[in-house]
């Protein structure tokens, strides 16, 4: 990270928003007559907690208190109620205080909107003067993109000033910005001239190469935005996501940055849950560990070099199903059908009762509860080689289970869709997304329907007799 790059600083309109509503909201409360303290609190902030969840208060290209006025009267309409919920002085009758809480909800909507406009106004003074201006460059040359470019520079209030664009095979004299080089060299580019912002147009670049920029683009911060393929089917909307630049519409995508209090979240999740589930597994694990032993013969529990966030490496703890040297393991990619595979180990394996150990390293913070599964370094490089995005999915911490896990993608399955599955996961990921894939992982501890019940009886039988002798089936 270059001097310049950590220099700089975001600045963001949410803070002024909150702070506008907030004022607005307290006038129109206490010109309405209402100076209850227990009332007044109540009916702001929860009016401000709705303007946050409506997305009102988000940095966005358009800034129009004409668009956002079904949300603001909504919020106004949240305050009217919550005042009215909040008065238990029993001063006035029920027909009064509904009389009270609709006067109130007017006045907040009355203030919001004067408020609302006088501050967008003042952000797109900021904007056009080049105070809140942000620096963009446009990725892709083909009619769309310098359709953007043109809209940019003929709105200067939107806040973005298009300094040139970034795409390969393109004739530099037939664009009316500069060219600022090929694709491979955007990082480069965004790097040198201090840039923030980004915009992905269509251009000559294949979209798996440019998937792998745009990546590149959140983990390092930028403000990426999409032009998304038919985007002359969406317009204006209330989604969180969507700008619209004249005819244009762009997907904003969040930066890839945890917030510390989600690391923080995460962490506690991960250490409470393992650590209730070694206690509460453990009589199990010895069992399996016991039933291990008199099978192979041999040491059950298996240390196994694995690559983690980062591409950092630590050592994995499995039960061992196999008398494989760790050598052999480390290059053999599935031990599912090798023939010393006992009745115990093939159990083990297909419930996935195998992989328990690795609660302690999720309690070590080596991995976590959820994430992309850590594979041996010698398929992570032939992986990468073959497969661009498959990198990607070191972006966060690797996991007991995961998106692809409970999708059936593990085995013998494919790579390709595995990886598709982890980033898929990392990109939308959020607490209640691990819950549910923690959940669903439940229903996978269960036998294969073709295989009958007294099989297991029969595989505690095999596991008690003496190494070498015959099992009859």
């Amino acid at each position: 990270m270059t001097a310049a790059r950590t220099q700089r600083r975001t600045i963001t309109i949410t803070p002024a928003l909150v702070a506008t509503d907030l004022v607005a909201l307290v006038l129109a409360v206490l010109v309405g007559g209402h100076l209850a303290p227990l009332a007044t609190a109540g009916a702001v902030l929860g009016a401000l907690v709705v303007a946050g969840a409506l997305h009102l208060n988000r940095s966005r290209l358009v800034l129009s208190v004409l668009e956002d006025l079904p949300a603001l009267a909504f919020v106004a309409l949240t305050g009217g109620v919550l005042l009215m919920a909040f008065d238990v002085s029993g001063a006035r009758t029920v027909g009064e205080s509904i009389i009270g809480a609709a006067v109130t909800a007017l006045a907040m909507l009355g203030a919001l909107i004067v408020s609302r406009s006088l501050a967008y106004a003042m952000v797109r003074h900021l904007r056009r003067t080049g105070v809140l201006a942000h620096r963009v460059v446009v990725v892709g040359t083909d009619k769309v993109g310098r359709e953007l470019v043109s809209a940019l520079r003929a709105d200067p209030t939107l806040g973005l000033r298009p300094l040139g664009f970034v795409d390969d095979d393109v004739d530099p004299r037939t664009l009316s910005a500069p060219l600022l080089g090929p694709t491979h060299r955007l990082p480069a580019v965004l790097r040198d001239l201090s840039v923030d912002d980004v915009i992905f147009a269509f251009g000559a670049a294949e979209d798996q190469r440019t998937l792998s920029l745009v990546r590149w683009c959140q983990l390092n911060q930028r403000q990426v935005f999409v032009v998304p393929r038919y985007f002359q089917l969406l317009g204006h909307d209330r989604a969180r996501s969507l700008e619209v630049v004249r005819d244009t519409t762009l997907v904003r995508l969040h930066r890839f940055r945890a917030q510390p209090g989600q690391v923080l979240a995460k962490r506690a999740f991960d250490v409470v849950l393992s650590l209730a589930a070694l206690v509460v597994l453990s009589p199990l694990l010895a069992v399996a560990a016991g039933l291990l032993h008199l099978e192979t013969r041999s040491g059950v529990l298996f240390r196994q070099e694995r690559v983690g966030r980062g591409g950092r490496t630590f050592e994995l703890l499995k039960l061992r199903t196999i008398p494989a040297t760790t050598a052999e393991a480390n290059v053999t990619w599935n031990a599912d059908h090798d023939p010393r595979l006992g009745r115990v180990g093939k159990f083990l394996r297909r419930t996935g009762i195998d992989e328990l150990p690795q609660l302690w390293n999720i309690l070590r913070g080596d991995m976590s509860l959820v994430g992309p599964r850590p594979e041996r370094p010698f398929f992570v490089q032939q992986f990468s080689e073959t497969l661009e995005e498959y990198r990607d999915r070191h972006r966060v911490a690797t996991g007991l289970t995961g998106w692809a896990q409970v999708n059936k993608l593990r085995g013998d399955t494919s790579i390709e869709d595995r990886v598709r599955a982890d980033n898929y996961y990392i990109e939308n990921w959020s607490l209640w997304t691990d819950a549910k894939i923690l959940v669903r992982t439940l229903g996978t501890f269960r036998h294969d329907p073709a295989r009958k019940r007294p099989e297991v009886i029969s595989m505690l039988t095999a596991a008690a007799q003496p190494a070498g002798s015959a099992t009859a089936d």
